[in-house]
């Protein structure tokens, strides 16, 4: 049984999404950002950075005392290496997912991020980072359009990295931009199609909260309190 600590953000729904598609048992624990559980001691012994996604392991790949691990790339890399699924054990295939798994986590995660947070959470508009961080945005739909016109999946087959990067193309500030990329467009239908994927996109539905953020939340996810300890 694996303990995954998440939220029902795009990088909780990563991890969920792997263990839906290789049906591998686990327990959610919620990690309520808004309300600041992402600073308690029990969660920062899991999780240093006071992020989730993290997770449990209680058997472990190797044996021997639960495993705790951090960082969805991380985990994502773990799970796919202990389940021997969508993650290639042959060198040139395995190296091809991890760049884009890694290109996601440096590039996509970031950049969307903040163009979710200058157009929705900003306390008033500022038209030039609004515009950076959206031009930085389609710059890397087109990256990944571009991929997608020489592969079915961007590893070339669908895996840990296609399950990365395809919950951040569902932020809403960008859905009607990405519209226009029909590559695109083709392999987050195909994505959306699977099963498993609705499953994981699941994660805590009753959790959400797509109202204004109070003001303890914007404290608990923007604020001073992130690296006052």
């Amino acid at each position: 049984m694996i303990d995954l600590y998440a939220w029902p953000t795009p990088n909780g729904f990563k991890v969920s999404i792997f263990l839906e598609e290789t049906e591998t048992p686990y327990n959610v624990i919620p990690v309520d950002i808004q309300k600041g559980e992402q600073f308690t001691p029990e969660f920062l012994k899991i999780s240093p950075n006071n992020r989730m996604p993290a997770i449990v392991d209680h058997e472990p790949l190797g044996g021997g005392a639960p495993l705790t691990i951090f960082e969805s790339g991380a985990i994502l890399c773990y799970l796919g290496d202990k389940t021997g699924k969508f993650f290639p054990r042959e060198t040139r295939a395995k190296y091809s997912v991890l760049e884009w798994l890694f290109w996601q986590m440096a590039n996509i995660g970031p950049m969307f991020g903040q163009v979710g947070h200058f157009t929705r959470y900003a306390p008033e508009p500022v038209p030039y980072a609004i515009e950076r961080y959206t031009n930085e945005a389609l710059r890397l739909v087109k990256v990944l359009d571009t991929r997608l016109g020489q592969a079915e999946y961007v590893g070339g087959e669908y895996s840990i990295a296609d399950m990365a990067i395809y919950p951040w193309f569902r932020i809403a500030a960008l859905r009607d931009q990405v519209a226009f990329f029909t590559n695109v467009v083709r392999w987050m239908k195909a994505i959306e199609a699977r099963p498993a994927v609705r499953r994981g996109l699941d994660l805590l539905r009753d959790k959400r909260n797509p109202g204004p953020l109070s003001a303890e939340a914007r404290e608990n996810l923007f604020g001073k309190k992130q690296f006052q300890r």
